[in-house]
C-alpha cells in the first residue's frame, strides 16, 4: 500500500546540516544537483560507449576519441571533491576509473579481451548507478533539511527571491 504524502510526517531539521547556513545548504543542495546532472551525463556517456564496444568488431577508434575529453580524470572528481567539502563520504560509493576504460580497444582478434571491456564497463555502469542513487538521497536530505527550515521559520522563503532593485528618492 502506498504511503499519503498527506499523512507523512514532515520533515525534520537535522543535526547532519547544523553547521550550514541556509544560504549554505542551497549551495549544497544546488551542488548536489549539478553533480548528479554531470553523472547522468557520463553515465549515458558510458552507455553509448558500451553500445559502441559491443557492435565494434573492426576496432576502429573513431568517433570514441571524439567523446574521451568528457571522462578525463579532472572531469570527473572535480564535483565530488567539492561534495566532500560539505559532508563527510560514507554513503557515497566510489566512482569507477573511467579514463582508463576510455584508453581500451576492442581487438578484433581477441574475443576473451572485448568480453572482458563490456564487463568492465558494465561494472563501471553500475558504480555510476549506485553513485548517482548515492547523490538523489543526500538530495533529498537536502530539501528535506530546507522544508524543515521552512516551516519553522517561513519568513526563510523569502530570502530565496531575488530581490527588487533599490529605488532612491531623487532629491529636488
Amino acid at each position: 500500500m502506498e504511503k499519503s504524502t498527506r499523512n507523512a510526517e514532515p520533515p525534520q531539521v537535522s543535526d547532519m546540516f547544523a553547521h550550514l547556513t541556509l544560504g549554505g545548504l542551497r549551495s549544497y543542495r544546488k551542488a548536489l544537483a549539478q553533480e548528479e546532472s554531470r553523472v547522468s551525463y557520463w553515465r549515458r556517456i558510458l552507455q553509448a560507449r558500451l553500445d559502441m564496444v559491443r557492435t565494434d568488431d573492426s576496432g576502429q577508434r573513431g568517433n570514441m576519441e571524439n567523446l574521451r575529453p568528457v571522462l578525463t580524470n579532472e572531469r570527473v572528481s572535480s564535483g565530488r571533491t567539492a561534495l566532500i567539502d560539505v559532508l563527510p563520504i560514507e554513503d557515497i560509493p566510489p566512482l569507477p576509473d573511467l579514463e582508463e576504460l576510455w584508453d581500451r580497444h576492442v581487438r578484433p582478434d581477441d574475443p576473451a579481451y572485448n568480453i572482458d571491456l563490456v564487463e568492465q564497463l558494465c561494472r563501471a555502469e553500475l558504480q555510476l548507478s549506485e553513485y548517482r542513487g548515492a547523490l538523489h538521497a543526500r538530495i533529498q536530505a537536502a530539501t528535506n533539511e530546507l522544508i524543515a527550515r521552512y516551516r519553522a521559520d517561513p519568513n526563510q522563503c523569502l530570502s530565496a527571491l531575488p530581490l527588487p532593485p533599490v529605488r532612491r528618492a531623487v532629491q529636488a
